[in-house]
């Protein structure tokens, strides 16, 4: 989850305004201080906190909250508003044809970022080139050509090389009919003069839309010298912030990218090639304080599909009536190909409040040992689990490498979900917005 370290400190700051019986000028202050403990501890510059907790507290206790909205509401309002604003820089990374120049400094995650980045423009059909303009770091060019690879984009690149603007200038002309060409620079352990000058001669060559500058969130506020060292040698455009995941001090970053006024286009939220998301400042403060964001679940869950005939038919048969292990295990599969279950789950909005009461590891351990089992069964089994008695889930224990009472739970977590989608489906209302959002089902064309 995205820092998350932060986004509990700012759930239990803001449960104290929840579960007030009325909010007075004394409450307010007390949960003012403690969203500056959530935010210092977090790393965010201290001028920055103490700026926005005056907002609020000033916005609170001196506006009258409008027509229908009572005190308890509007002032969630304002923290909510105020956090946003803290973050919003402008606008995201665009989906549009364009050069982008990515900067950095050794060790923030550069080339494994333009790689990510290559992805997710090919996501939003949009053809994708990648320079190798790294020619200092050994290996370089080989780990972007294996990302190309994986990513299925095509990357140029010199590696006996030592001119990086010239690699650039043959690198464009080689991707002229490319919509997006991402260049990939070198980096140091610290802003040098050589470095200045050739990101310099770079963009000279490549006159990029967007210069992107790469911080790992876990460097905390020293990211603000060199934000600001790369925005004076080039013009940064927008940020993007690598490791937001789990508990780093992503605020001191984010400080960074505030001092600069650049805007933050991305951020990366894991190892896999698919965990880098287009930065939206609402969307990112509704999921530190447990509101969730429920069209990033769709998506992510669309992402995971390699097959969408399939897919169709799985949820056909779900409406219908019909769910046996096979479409279990296809939701399985899908769960697991969507990123680690912590994540997925925090989009679920109200979800944070058990996130504290869930065994993450060992769930995700028992979702693995599930498909091991489905796997050593017959088809007959997966239609009617029913079926399987003592000699047959013997059978299926060995040959899972797993215990019969394994077996038994997995059956028991069967009947449990069957009957829970038998329930629902048989909501019209929920059944109809369900798949719609999914895009399985044209439930108009039935009616």
């Amino acid at each position: 989850m995205v820092l998350e370290g932060l986004g509990k400190s700012l759930r239990k700051a803001i449960s104290r305004i929840t579960g007030a019986s009325s909010v007075d000028e004394e409450l307010i202050k007390e949960v003012t201080r403690d969203l500056q403990r959530a935010l210092l501890e977090a790393d965010v510059n201290v001028q920055m906190v103490l700026g926005l907790t005056k907002k609020i507290e000033d916005r609170v206790l001196r506006e009258k909250p409008p027509a229908g909205s009572g005190m308890k509401e509007y002032t969630l309002k304002v923290i909510r508003e105020e956090l946003i604003s803290m973050v919003d820089g402008g606008e995201g990374l665009k989906f549009k044809p364009q050069r982008i120049m990515m900067v950095g400094l050794y060790g923030q995650g550069k080339t494994t970022t333009s790689g990510k980045l290559a992805l997710l423009f090919t996501k939003h059909n949009l053809s994708v080139g990648l320079i190798a303009a790294d020619v200092h770091r050994p290996a370089a060019y080989d780990q972007l050509s294996q990302l190309g690879q994986k990513v299925n984009v095509e990357v140029y690149g010199e590696p006996n090389t030592k001119d990086a603007a010239a690699i650039v200038e043959r690198g464009l002309r080689k991707f002229k009919d490319k919509k997006v060409v991402i260049i990939d620079t070198s980096g140091r352990h610290a802003l040098e003069d050589d470095l200045i000058d050739e990101i310099k001669r770079i963009a000279d060559v490549a006159k990029p839309d967007e210069r992107l500058l790469v911080l790992d969130a876990q460097v905390g506020q020293q990211a603000g010298p060199q934000a600001d060292a790369f925005h004076k040698a080039v013009g940064v455009t927008g940020v993007i912030l690598t490791k937001m995941d789990g508990t780093a001090k992503g605020g001191g970053a984010l400080s960074a990218v505030n001092s600069t006024k650049a805007r933050i286009v991305c951020i990366g939220t894991g190892e896999h090639i698919r965990d880098l998301d287009r930065f939206d400042p609402e969307k990112f403060i509704s999921r530190l304080l447990g509101g969730g964001d429920l069209s990033e679940l769709v998506r992510m869950a669309r992402d995971a599909v390699d097959d969408e005939e399939k897919a169709a038919q799985v949820a056909e048969s779900i409406t219908s009536g019909k769910f046996t292990l096979k479409e279990m295990y296809y939701q399985m599969e899908s769960l697991n190909k969507m990123g680690p279950l912590k994540k997925v789950l925090s989009m679920i909005p109200g979800f944070s409040s058990y996130e504290d009461k869930i065994n993450y590891e060992e769930t995700q351990r028992n979702l693995a040992r599930f498909r091991h089992i489905m796997d050593s069964m017959t088809e007959a089994e997966k239609e009617d689990p029913n079926i399987i008695k003592a000699s047959r889930a013997k059978r299926i224990a060995e040959g899972s490498g797993t215990e019969v009472k394994d077996v038994r739970t997995l059956i028991k977590q069967f009947n449990t979900s069957k009957k829970a989608i038998k329930g629902m489906m048989g909501n019209r209302k929920m059944r109809k917005q369900m798949m719609k959002q999914m895009g399985t089902i044209d439930f108009d064309a039935e009616e």
